[in-house]
């Protein structure tokens, strides 16, 4: 096996000024003590992985040269950017934060992990094969395929972690936006289940009657001219004061916390020229609109707007209580945390033009998922 080789994705941000994606051929991976060798069978394309397999790379620039295995996609990184990015200038990057497959060889210690199909974010996974952990690996119940376990972790994680931060803040419903996708089908089951209100904010009506099917009770559409009212009404019915921004940019966050202190003012004792005693607050926790975050000061003086991730999140709650939740996961993976998928491609595909433009795109309802061995 040593002799073997591994294909694996690569980007790299050149001194030139260019951003480059291409795919390289590697020695096999050799497990050590503790570890194990995993045939990665299927990985997706997150939002979050767009962050460093494309960065800020302008994709209308985009050139190919060669075909297949051998393109070399090239695009343009704005000169502006490029004094943020110097930590990783001219140094090739290993992309894909999660994904699933079979484990075919495992150091000392590992050795009961052999032939069992696993997910696991480790990083680096558009990758043919990966070394891991085996402390890392969530093993998947008999059954799930490594298509059905390729996304355990980023959404699922993420859509129960906004659920345990809102209990830990003290608060007792929330407010989900761009909830028509994965993640927020996810959180729209979890909130059923769990007995938790969640008003989603979509930007569709077809948004407003995929969620609607699944069972949630307030869908707020943004491109209604009725979307302010109905949010506020959304607001007192549930009680929500904390929200999660998958978009970032623009005003939608402002927009949020303006509701917030409407919802509160509507239940108020009395008037303050600071504005209600309820604290409301806003996690950004994605990039969708990269523009400008924008804020209308109009919601009073008791609010924050901080930005979440999920890996200092999992810091927070400690080993224990993330164990319980990524078990949740395993066992609710065909079911409250099943993800769909518009596409499945091969490490080639990743390069393609069609391929960067749709995934690039980050529209709702449209998934990647990327097969390495096909």
């Amino acid at each position: 096996m040593s002799d073997e080789k591994s294909k694996e994705l690569r980007t790299n941000i050149t001194s030139a000024g260019k951003l480059e994606l291409s795919i390289v051929s590697v020695p096999m991976p050799q497990p050590k003590d503790g570890e194990v060798l995993i045939r990665v069978e299927a990985t997706p394309i997150n939002p979050s992985d767009l962050g460093l397999l494309l960065g800020p790379a302008d994709v209308s620039t985009m050139t190919i040269a060669g075909s297949g295995d051998d393109a070399v996609v090239s695009m343009d990184v704005p000169e502006a950017m490029m004094a943020a990015m110097a930590a990783r200038v001219d140094k090739p990057l290993p992309a894909g934060n999660e994904g699933a497959g079979v484990v075919i060889a495992a150091g000392a210690g590992a050795e009961d992990m052999v032939g069992k199909t696993i997910s696991v974010a480790g990083g680096a996974m558009y990758s043919q094969y990966r070394c891991v952990p085996a402390a890392s690996c969530l093993v998947m119940n008999e059954g799930t395929t490594a298509a059905q376990g390729a996304s355990c972790f980023v959404n699922p994680l993420t859509a129960l972690g906004m659920v345990e931060t809102m209990k830990m803040e003290n608060h007792t419903a929330l407010v989900h936006t761009a909830a028509a996708s994965n993640l927020g089908q996810m959180l729209v089951k979890i909130c059923l289940a769990d007995g938790v209100q969640l008003v989603n904010i979509v930007r569709k009506k077809e948004h407003v009657e995929l969620l609607k099917a699944l069972g949630a009770v307030h869908v707020c559409d943004s491109s209604e001219s009725t979307f302010k009212e109905d949010l506020v009404d959304a607001l007192v019915a549930t009680g929500a004061t904390i929200a999660f921004d998958a978009t970032g940019g623009g005003k939608l966050s402002s927009q949020i916390l303006t509701a917030m202190e409407i919802a509160a003012n509507r239940t108020a004792d009395g008037h303050s020229i600071y504005g209600s005693t309820t604290y409301k607050q806003v996690y950004i926790y994605g990039g969708l609109d990269r523009s400008a975050t924008v804020l209308n000061r109009a919601f009073g003086m008791s609010w924050g707007l901080g930005g979440w991730l999920l890996t200092p999140f999992i810091g927070k709650i400690g080993m224990e209580k993330f164990g319980e939740l990524r078990q949740r996961v395993a066992n609710e993976i065909k079911t409250t945390f099943d993800s769909h998928y518009t596409q499945e491609i091969s490490l080639a595909d990743v390069l393609s033009a069609d391929a960067i433009n749709a995934y690039s795109k980050q529209a709702t309802g449209e998934k990647f998922l990327i097969k390495p061995h096909q």
